[in-house]
């Protein structure tokens, strides 16, 4: 028998689904979770960058305040600091006046 190309195979290797089985089970809520593969998943579009940022002293003693008073890491409050100021305060873009 031909394998087709929209089957998915388990990470054991003793089960081979369709895609189409497969959506349905995930619909029903059942746990698809033997058919991905969770230790390389990624997300399409968050590729990550790593970056470098020197902070004052006293300003990244206030962040870890505040990380800590939230129950977070620095970084996770940072990031979320500036998804937020991103989100809700920075200046729309300017637009060219036609003439």
């Amino acid at each position: 028998m031909k394998k087709s190309k929209n089957t998915i195979t388990s990470r054991d290797g003793k089960e081979t689904i369709s895609a189409e089985a497969f959506e349905r089970r995930f619909e029903a809520g059942e746990d698809v979770s033997q058919f991905m593969d969770l230790e390389n998943a990624q997300r399409p579009g968050r590729d990550a960058q790593r970056v470098n940022v020197d902070f004052p002293k006293p300003f990244l003693a206030e962040i870890d305040r505040e990380s800590e008073r939230i129950g977070v890491t620095r970084q996770a409050w940072i990031k979320t600091a500036l998804a937020d100021y991103l989100a809700n305060y920075r200046r729309p873009a300017h637009k060219k006046k036609s003439a």
